[in-house]
Formats: structure tokens, sequence, C-alpha cells
């Protein structure tokens, strides 16, 4: 996979040239732009430029002539010339600085400037001495954030996103079943639990040749090394910077082995004890009676049943009460990918998208939606051309006339509107009674202490207009701590008002979490699955926020976006009244 090292370099290039002044900044943002395409595609470019050739790679969004060749350059020799000789320029690890929060490009340069700082040891060393809260635009307050930062930095590096990690093991798993020297191929461990970032990856294989499937994954190009290597488990690094497990199990005991490799640990003693208690013994090759004859084991179902439980889906198993409500036949229906009907958090060109909305629109179809809804942002979001109520207005006319063009989809108007310091919306009433629904986010002032952070939620929830409250800890996982507020009293409020909460699908945010899910199920709220897409490719994350509902236990009825869209009009409609 060249798509992560790609995406890294192009935004180090970004940040070199942003430091070279204001007559770059037309290269700076196709740098970056070009970086989100690359790092969200779920094809190799490398596998694009072998297939397509260069003409490939320009068909991609914002992939112009002079991006592809780069693109080339690097599958061909390793290398980015203009990355190289900016590098000896400016001698400093962006790639790593930059991911701690307050630490852009200027910033970054300033610390190289004044102390010498080019990596995270030296950052580290220069917070533990406290050299940086006596610089000009830091203080002991920015000394103490990034502090936190890298602390931050450190615990989730051993760690990577979901939305990263899963895509790479269909790879492999798909390699294969393609080779035909796998029977099943299944993804286990906390993938298949859809934990938002994972540790390693887990794959279970059935096959009557393990050593040719072994000497098959230590060859696939997605392998850097091979850390160990044995007839039935080899672990590999992997170029996208994660280790892997490749287990051959027999077919008499895959069900045991992918119960208890998928785990969670704490599932799996709760469920062994279950087994104990019934006279059994429960391990990875099978469930036994006293005597040792295996009773189960080929399948998960038959493990579950023959402990006279129900099938706990995977999503669950975190030891949260599942396993006692599986003995009772009591488990909830989990809400599933195919129940979403559409979705209501779509931006486009109109702000810091990167497709036409004629194109999303096809996009939507093409998924078999029956509602998009479009959601560009408002003008305090500077950073992602946000529009002020004279353009919004005209925007969501435009949408009115794109929306006559379609039979076979209904087009819903939204705006994600920013909630300000003081609470009050960031487009006048006029604007947001145009709207069909109103997505109220927070992403200004964000370090607000919780008690104002509070207040100020709740008087956007209170204002009449908010109809779903987007990304509601504006967290992002391994760069910035959610917001501190007070979940009760935000939840309570948007009970009383009937806003709807957000599990944002974007990879980086999955927020609300598990946690908050939970949490906001205790007062009843409805819940929206929200891509947050901002281009086509986005459209593939809504199995991530379907994956994060399932395990805040979420059921259909709880979420507004698997209504029909008549359902839908008609929940919105109620609302405003």
């Amino acid at each position: 996979m060249y798509n992560k090292q790609i995406a890294e370099i192009f935004n180090e290039i970004a940040d070199m040239m942003e430091l070279e002044g204001t007559e770059h900044s037309f290269e700076v943002r196709a740098y970056r732009k070009a970086a989100i395409t690359i790092s969200t595609l779920q094809e190799d470019v490398g596998d694009i430029l072998k297939k397509e050739g260069i003409e490939g790679l320009q068909k991609l969004p914002g992939i112009g002539k002079g991006l592809a060749d780069r693109i080339r350059e690097f599958i061909e020799t390793g290398k980015i010339q203009k990355y190289e000789e900016l590098k000896k320029k400016y001698p400093i690890d962006f790639k790593t600085l930059s991911s701690i929060q307050g630490l852009g490009p200027k910033k970054i340069f300033k610390l190289y400037k004044e102390l010498g700082i080019k990596n995270i040891e030296d950052l580290k060393k220069a917070v533990s001495e406290h050299k940086i809260r006596d610089l000009e635009g830091f203080g002991e307050k920015s000394e103490n954030e990034i502090a936190k930062g890298i602390a931050m930095l450190e615990e989730t590096s051993k760690r990577m996103l979901l939305g990263v990690a899963l895509p790479e093991a269909e790879r492999i798993v798909n390699k294969l079943l393609g080779s035909k020297l796998a029977i099943k191929a299944v993804i286990a461990g906390s993938t298949r639990r859809m934990k938002e970032t994972v540790g390693d990856l887990d794959i279970l294989v059935t096959s009557d040749k393990p050593t040719e499937v072994m000497d098959f994954v230590t060859n696939l190009p997605e392998v850097e090394s091979t850390i160990a290597k044995g007839s039935t488990k080899t672990t590999v690094w992997l170029k996208i910077g994660l280790s892997c497990d490749i287990r051959v199990v027999e077919e008499k005991s895959f069900g045991a082995a992918l119960q208890y490799f998928t785990g969670s640990k704490e599932h799996g003693i709760e469920v062994r004890k279950i087994a104990v208690k019934k006279g059994y013994k429960l391990n990875e090759y099978g469930l036994f009676d006293s005597k040792g004859k295996m009773i189960a084991g080929a399948t998960e179902e038959e493990v579950y049943n023959k402990l006279g439980m129900d099938y706990i889906e995977p999503e669950m198993r975190e030891a949260r009460g599942e396993v006692e409500l599986a003995l009772e036949h009591k488990l909830p229906k989990l809400i599933e990918l195919r129940d979403i009907k559409g979705n209501l958090h779509t931006h486009t060109k109109f702000s810091d998208g990167a497709n036409e909305m004629e194109d999303v629109i096809e996009e939507a179809i093409k998924r078999g939606y029956s509602y998009i809804g479009f959601s560009d942002h408002s003008k305090s979001e500077h950073v992602a051309n946000g529009m002020n109520d004279k353009e919004f207005q005209e925007y969501l006319s435009y949408i009115d006339k794109i929306a006559e063009k379609y039979e076979n989809i209904k087009i819903l108007k939204s705006g994600e509107v920013d909630i300000l310091k003081d609470g009050s919306l960031d487009l006048e009433p006029k604007t947001l009674k145009m709207m069909d629904y109103v997505i109220g986010a927070v992403h200004t002032n964000i370090n607000m202490d919780k008690e104002s952070m509070t207040k100020r939620i709740i008087k956007a929830i209170e204002s009449g207009y908010v109809d779903i409250l987007a990304h509601p800890t504006d967290r992002l996982i391994g760069e910035r701590e959610p917001i501190q507020f007070d979940f009760d009293k935000v939840f309570e409020a948007a009970k009383e008002n009937g806003v709807v909460v957000e599990i944002n699908a974007f990879p980086n945010r999955l927020d609300l979490n598990d946690e908050g899910i939970f949490k906001a199920r205790e007062y009843g709220l409805m819940f929206s699955i929200g891509l947050d897409a901002h281009r086509l490719s986005h459209f593939d994350y809504m199995r991530l926020g379907v994956g994060m509902a399932r395990r805040g236990w979420t059921k259909k009825e709880e979420v507004i976006n698997t209504m029909s869209y008549d359902q839908l009009k008609k929940f919105l409609e109620k609302r405003k009244k």
C-alpha cells in the first residue's frame, strides 16, 4: 500500500511550502486536498497506476498531471525529489509534530528556529525544561497543552484507526480467499468488534494447505517483514505500520477459535465461567464435556447455543451485561448497515467538499439510498470555506433546483451551522428556517471550561433551531481531546427539545463513541448516523458509524436515517412544530 506513505509526504510538503510564503498558498491547498483524496481511497494508487497509467491517477479528485507525476515518481523510485529538497531546507519531523494539538507549521518552525526542535524527543526535552513557555506566542498554558498532546500521541501511536486497519485486513482476507489456498478466511480481534482503534490484526484461516498459506501471506505486497513463521501461526509486519497474526485452524474448531480470538478478553472470561458452571471446558479448540469429548466448536452459534445462550454479536462482546442477556434470551436486535436509508451529513464543493452536488447525488443513488441531505459549512468555519447568510440562501435555492431533476431520490436541505462561543448560531433565523433540518456543531473555542461549554451547547439546543447535534464531543482520535461538557445536562436538554444526537462515522471522529451512545440511550435520545462525507469515497464510512452504533447496542428504531423519506419528513416537521 502506497496510499498512507504518499498522503503523509504530501501533507509534509504542504507544511513546508506554507512556510515559503502566501504565493504558494494554491500549491499548499492542492497538496492537502490530494493527501485527503489518497488517504481515503479504498484502492491503492500503485494498483491504479499499474492498471490505468498516469491517466487513471488524474481521474482522482484533486489530482492533476503534476501531482500524478509526483505519485508515479514515488512508486517508481521510492522518493519525491521536491520533498527531498524541502527536507534539506527544513530538517523537521512535521508529520509527528503537527499531530500534536495546537502545533501548525508556523509554530513548529518557530520552535525549530528558537530552540532547535526537530522531532518529538527534542520537544519533550524542551517541555520538561520549561523552555517553551517563555517563547513569544506560546506561554505556560500552551506548554501544558503541548505536554498533554505528547502524552496522547505516545498512547495512541500504539494503535491504528479502525478506518485504516479494517480495509487492509479485508484486502488480505480477499487475497487469501482468491488464492484458493484458504477455504475460510475471517477477521477476528478488536477489528471484528469494530473498536475505534486497533492494536494489531487477527485473521483466522481454514485450509488443507497450511504451509502454502503461510508462504502466500509472507509474500503479499502489503507485508514489509516477517516477524515469525510457523505451520499454524505466522506474524507479519504490514507496511501500514501494524502487525498481523494469521492462524490456520481446523474446520471442527473454527467457531471456537473465532469466538476466542475475537475477544474481548473480559467477555471470554465470562463465557468460560458459564462453561465451567455447566461442567464444560471452553478454549480455542472447542467446547468439551467432563470426559474431554468435544461437543461444539465448528461455529460460534453452536458454542453459544450449547451453553444455553443466544448468539452474541461481535460488537457487543465487551462484558457489559451481554452475557446475562444472552442467557435470558433478551439480547436487543442491533441496527444493521442495510437498515440505513440515507445520509444527512454531506459536504460538497460549496464549502470544503471535493465533489459537485450532482456527483454526490449519483453516488447516493448508486449506494441504494432513498434520500441524501446536504449540509455545507456556515461562515465561521473559514478554513472550510463556510458560507454567509446570502451565500447560504443561494445554496439552499440551488438544492431546490437540483432536486427537481431527480425522481428516484429525495434531496434535503441543511447546513452544518457553527454553535458560537456564546451559544448562538452562525446564521440568521431567516436562513435557518429555509432548511429541512439544522445540524449544530462546535468547531471553535474548544478549550472552554466544562460549565461554560455545557451552557453554550444547551443554549443552542434550546434555541429551537438545532435538529441534530453533530459530533457532540468534537474529538479527533489521537489528535484532539474531547471537549468538556456535562453529558447528563446536555442530553437532558436534548431530550426535552427533541434534538437528535449524531454518531459521526468519519474514521478519526466516531463521535459519539460507544460509551457516549450508552449514556444518550439512557435518556431515550434518537440518533443520526452521519457520514460527514467530503468526497464520494467517504460513503464507505457508513459501516464504521453503524459499527459504533452496534457497539452502543443501538437498535434500528433509534436511528432517524433508517426511516423512510416520508417518515423522516414527518419526524422533522413534528419537531419544528
